[in-house]
């Protein structure tokens, strides 16, 4: 029984070596090659069970040397393109050649070894691919952004930490896959992770839910592990003095039970904007606040952080063609850019259930724009906050109303309903300020008068 052999084929060394590393570490025989020369060699001098082809080499390009490869019957294995700069077209032709995957670059580990274990499947017999550990699951990327960067290193940090999280962001923001991987990260990985959703737990019920009555409550569920508990501010007020009172105990007594269990678990929360200002203002007890915020961080909206968007597109469709068997995508550049500058009213969780729209409905290998707008949500309603409205699927004349009409409500605001202070603060002549709110529908009266 041997270890499967992969040939890496790449002209980026850093590329070939990472790739060459990860390969060795999970059991395989792996060779690299710089350029097509060298591949060529290699390919003459042993028999692969898999090759990793770049397209762009200094001396032949992937294509070229993948169809003199078919064309001699020279390389009898699967194929797999690699490509930083991937279109539809490449892929095709690869695919005619006989190539049985095309990734492009950078690559997910997940997604390395996903290829590797599918395109390895069915291969010669007395085989094995003998693993050192299990598959992991997918993780979101941690981003090109630099705020996202900055909040994986403070989340890497933390991880290795006791004191409770508030972890606060939109809806949406991925908060409950960032806890996931805070508690994957850290001394407590092979003890549970509980999931809590604060608006399920009943009023009248608290006790129940967090400490348990015939079965275990969620504090004892995860004792040893992690608790996590989505907005936290929608807990009821009694399960809101019940935590308090348990958190400054350290420990809790369990209905019916002869003793106080000590409470052993690290304890992550999830709140909305604005809950460090006025905890109370959300619904949210002051002592309680200040128990779970020993250590906070802020999770950006999506649309604060168009640099991400390419690498959390790859993401969702990887995650969903592995985990939902549906077929893969592609979206053109003309549809990633026009993401790119969507304002993404419901953050990342919005991108999730696009992409498996799009999957679901079939089509092209390739996501076009015009397909894309079909699926958008529909431009935002005047009521919501700027940031938030599509103005890019509007008419241009309809765009400048909305955004005149939301720049202006909320500069009105902010200047106490006074126009005289607004003409000011905006740069216009009073006169002609208040034709341009009376035609936008601004009701600048009532403003004055609140």
């Amino acid at each position: 029984m041997t270890a499967a052999s992969i040939l890496v084929v790449d002209d980026e060394s850093d590329i070939r070596e990472t790739i060459g590393e990860i390969l060795r570490e999970e059991g395989y025989q792996v060779q690299v090659a710089g350029d097509g020369q060298e591949a060529r060699r290699r390919a003459r001098e042993q028999r692969f069970d898999l090759v990793f082809l770049d397209i762009w080499m200094p001396d032949v390009d992937g294509i070229s040397l993948l169809r003199e490869w078919s064309e001699q019957g020279a390389l009898q294995c699967p194929v797999v393109i690699l490509s930083g700069h991937g279109t539809v077209e490449t892929a095709v032709e690869a695919t005619r050649l006989g190539a049985v995957d095309f990734i492009e670059k950078p690559i997910s580990l997940a997604r390395l070894l996903r290829t590797v274990e599918k395109a390895l499947e069915g291969g010669a017999a007395g085989r094995t691919t003998t693993r050192r550990g299990a598959m992991p699951t997918l993780q979101m990327p941690v981003g090109r952004s630099q705020s996202m960067r900055a909040l994986h290193a403070e989340l890497q940090r933390f991880a290795q930490r006791s004191e409770p999280l508030l972890l606060i962001g939109e809806p949406g923001t991925a908060r409950s896959l960032l806890a996931g991987q805070l508690h994957a990260a850290g001394p407590r990985a092979a003890r549970p992770l509980v999931n809590l959703v604060a608006a399920a737990v009943p009023d009248g019920q608290a006790a129940e839910v967090l400490l348990g009555g015939d079965q275990p409550g969620v504090l004892e569920q995860a004792n040893g592990g992690t608790l996590l508990i989505q907005e936290v501010a929608d807990l009821c007020q009694d399960a809101q003095r019940l935590l308090s009172g348990t958190l400054s105990q350290g420990s809790f007594v369990r209905p019916g039970s002869s003793g106080p269990v000590p409470l052993d678990l690290r304890l992550v929360s999830t709140a909305q904007p604005g809950i460090d200002v006025d905890p109370s203002h959300h619904g949210l007890r002051t002592d309680l606040y200040a128990q779970l915020a020993v250590l906070q961080l802020s999770v950006p909206p999506l649309r604060e952080r168009p640099d991400d968007i390419n690498d959390l597109l790859r993401f969702w469709v990887e995650k969903l063609v592995d985990e939902e068997r549906l077929g893969f995508r592609r979206f053109a550049m003309a549809a990633q850019n026009r993401l790119r500058n969507y304002p993404w009213p419901g953050n990342v969780r919005e991108m999730e259930a696009l992409v498996r729209r799009l999957l679901v409905a079939g089509g092209g290998e390739e996501v076009s724009l015009a397909e894309l707008e079909r699926h958008l949500k529909p431009a935002a309603l005047v009521h919501e906050p700027l940031v938030k409205q599509d103005l890019l699927a509007l008419p241009l004349r309809e765009a400048r109303e909305h955004f005149e009409r939301a720049y202006l409500t909320e500069q009105l605001a902010l200047c106490g309903g006074r126009v005289g202070q607004l003409a000011k603060r905006v740069g216009m002549e009073r006169t002609h300020l208040y034709r341009k709110l009376r035609s936008l529908g601004v009701d600048f009266r009532s403003a004055a008068e609140d």
